[in-house]
C-alpha cells in the first residue's frame, strides 16, 4: 500500500458522547491543569479560567488533548489536530446517534469509486 502516491497522512475522525457525572470535579481538574500550565499567559488565564468555569464542554475540551490518543502510538507523529466540545441532548435509541451511518456512505463511495 505504500506506493509514491500514497500519502503518507491520515486523518482519524474520532467522535465521542461523554456523560459528565461530576460537573464540580471536572471544573475543578480543568481548573488545577491550568493553574500548572506556565504556558498560558497572565492575561488569558483569568478568561479562560471563567470559561471553564461557566461551561462544562469547555472544562472537558480543555481536559481532552488529542495528541494523548497517539502519543504511544509507534510509528506515528501529529501533524495537526484540531478539537471542540458542545453540550447536546443525548438519546442512544435515537436513530440519529446511529455512529456507523456516516461508514456506511463512506463505504459505498469506496466501493462505486
Amino acid at each position: 500500500m505504500s506506493t509514491p502516491e500514497t500519502s503518507r497522512f491520515v486523518r482519524l475522525h474520532v467522535e465521542l458522547v461523554i456523560e459528565v457525572e461530576d460537573e464540580s470535579a471536572l471544573t475543578k481538574a480543568a481548573l488545577e491543569r491550568m493553574a500548572a500550565d506556565p504556558e498560558i499567559p497572565a492575561e488569558e488565564r483569568a478568561h479562560a479560567e471563567s470559561t471553564v468555569t461557566q461551561d462544562t464542554a469547555e472544562a472537558l475540551a480543555y481536559l481532552v488533548d488529542p495528541f494523548d490518543l497517539v502519543t504511544d502510538v509507534p510509528g506515528v507523529d501529529l501533524a495537526q489536530a484540531s478539537w471542540s466540545s458542545e453540550q447536546v441532548d443525548y438519546d442512544p435509541d435515537s436513530p440519529d446517534w446511529d455512529l456507523d451511518e456516516d461508514d456506511d456512505a463512506s463505504d459505498e463511495e469506496e466501493t462505486t469509486g
